[in-house]
């Protein structure tokens, strides 16, 4: 059985994907009717999704304007 990778922090982006989890709006609303190969496939996905996320903002720093 596939677990929902949800950890609860459901807040969508500006591209419709969960910080939280990474999936897309349509994957969270189509969860309960997909067959296990489908939860498999968007759980992949949506670590991808984080992960390439993850990695965009490695770069990513906040600096103190001293005006």
């Amino acid at each position: 059985m596939v677990d929902s990778p949800c950890i609860k922090i459901c807040e969508l982006n500006g591209d419709g994907v969960c910080v939280g989890c990474g999936r897309t709006r349509a994957e969270i609303a189509g969860w309960m009717s997909m067959s296990e190969a489908q939860k498999a496939q968007v759980v992949e996905l949506a670590e991808k999704r984080k992960r390439a996320s993850s990695a965009s903002h490695k770069g990513d720093c906040l600096i103190a304007s001293s005006e």
